[in-house]
């Protein structure tokens, strides 16, 4: 394998390819690994500048994780312990949340259910075993549509054991930011386009187009990492060809051909491609409005012919799914736009509040009658029960939903769909999500598109030893 620090990878194409744009240097993944933690080791989370957009000369003001947006991330082994000593260096109470790590409770970095939150000049001691391999992120759960809004994520890849042959393996975070006309960050909005002096744009580690120089029948493995605070990504490819390996971290049993992939905010696919364009061709991944968020620009051959197909990723643990006698626990979300919440109960008011009362709050949506985050529990359920949660969404939008502490399946008839521990659920839709209990704690659960979250829809279920 070749070392990917070599490499330089710079943001924008040859004008033959794509618009020419100001090149920049960009840390690759790989340049801050941590195969082995140790006590002392911090993140801190702390303002800084950044530059978003092509051609920008003033920089934007963020939120960031060891200085960078994204922050660079940690890489760990399977099966040994992370620990992080977390600064909070910003003007505001924050968290880590270690998103679709299967976790002790303690560790979750929920505030309110799982620790305190830390404010401003504080520290808290992540402390927890890695016991899954894939590909998973952090971000704050204290006014996490905001702190995520202004740059603060980072990727956690914990590599297998016995990691596959690739050439390459990068981790590729996708960001979202509203910035105004002098490009400082305006807005926490989902849309591509926003109103007023505003632009709407993604990056790519921090890049419009994350370009990476490769070679013909090269195999590169690519961990797409949807940390968008509110946007769905519909991504398609061409100059190569792959399979998908992993959803949320948790291997496929049966990899399948990649066509295309649609990613809600916080899910996550690990692929690997064999690179077939040839030289002097680029390459590419481009999101549903055509704008390409990364390029692969081939420069000479890997090798005369493709390797065979990638064999499947080890599995992690997964306990069965019991179905017969399962709990089964009818979850219900109402609200939307425009006041079309008519009434929801709301902890600390006595009783259920109208429409304009929930408004002022800045409250909008509700799970089971409950805007915000409620007292009592979804449900408080058994160690090892296999739990079904019937979700129904009665609203013209989609909703991006998280558990916390587990994966669950989908539920198709008479089978399930893969592990995930985010699934998008369609305007109007009801999906059945079946996980077994298996992690003591108290555990959220939350629609991902921050937005959504931080105006009522929110819940938790608890997990009894």
């Amino acid at each position: 394998m070749r070392n990917p620090n070599r490499r330089m990878v710079v943001m924008g194409l040859t004008a033959s390819a794509l618009s020419a744009c100001e090149a920049v240097p960009y840390v690759p993944a790989k340049t801050k690994t941590a195969t082995a933690n140790v006590s002392g080791s911090r993140v801190k989370a702390a303002p800084a500048v950044a530059k978003l957009r092509a051609n920008q000369t003033n920089p934007t003001q963020v939120w960031a994780f060891d200085g960078t947006v994204p922050g660079a991330g940690v890489r760990v082994t399977q099966g040994t312990r992370l620990r992080r000593r977390f600064v909070n260096a910003l003007p505001q109470d924050s968290t880590i949340h270690w998103h679709g790590i299967r976790i002790d409770n303690a560790m979750d970095g929920v505030p309110g259910l799982t620790q305190d939150a830390v404010p401003q000049g504080g520290a808290f001691q992540y402390d927890f075993e890695v016991a899954d391999a894939g590909t998973f992120w952090y971000h704050p759960h204290s006014n996490s549509f905001e702190q995520l809004s202004r740059g603060l994520s980072a990727p956690l890849i914990v590599k297998e054991k016995q990691p596959p042959d690739v050439d390459a393996d990068l981790a590729l975070m996708i960001n979202h930011w509203v910035l105004d006309s002098n490009n400082q960050i305006s807005g926490y909005g989902p849309g591509k386009n926003a109103p007023g002096p505003t632009s709407s744009h993604l990056t790519v580690n921090g890049a419009p187009t994350l370009v990476w120089e490769t070679r013909q029948n090269e195999r590169l493995r690519l961990r797409l990492i949807n940390a968008t605070a509110a946007r769905v990504l519909r991504l398609r490819g061409a100059g190569f060809e792959g399979q998908v390996m992993a959803l949320d971290g948790m291997p496929l049993a049966q990899p399948r051909r990649f066509s295309g992939i649609t990613l809600a905010p916080a899910q996550r696919v690990d692929l690997i491609v064999d690179v077939t364009a040839q030289d002097g061709e680029t390459a590419y991944l481009r999101d549903e409005f055509g704008d390409v968020l990364v390029a692969l620009p081939v420069a000479g051959q890997a090798s005369r012919s493709a390797r065979p197909v990638a064999a499947p990723l080890p599995p992690n643990r997964e306990s069965a799914l019991v179905m017969q006698g399962a709990r089964r626990v009818d979850v219900v979300m109402r609200g939307g736009q425009m006041g079309a919440l008519s009434a929801a109960r709301v902890m600390g008011a006595d009783e259920p509040l109208g429409r304009s009362a929930l408004i002022a709050r800045g409250l909008s949506w509700s799970i089971n009658g409950v805007a915000g985050m409620p007292k009592d529990p979804l449900a408080d359920v058994g160690l090892g029960e296999t739990v079904v949660l019937r979700v129904r969404n009665t609203n013209g939008l989609a909703h991006a939903m998280h558990l916390h502490g587990t994966h669950f399946r989908q539920v198709l008839g008479s089978g399930f769909g893969p592990l995930r521990d985010t699934i998008l659920i369609g305007p109007n839709a009801t999906m059945d999500i079946a996980f077994v209990a298996d992690n003591p704690g108290s555990w959220m659960f939350h629609c991902h598109m921050l937005d959504h979250s931080v105006s009522g829809m929110m819940s938790w279920i608890k997990v009894s030893a």
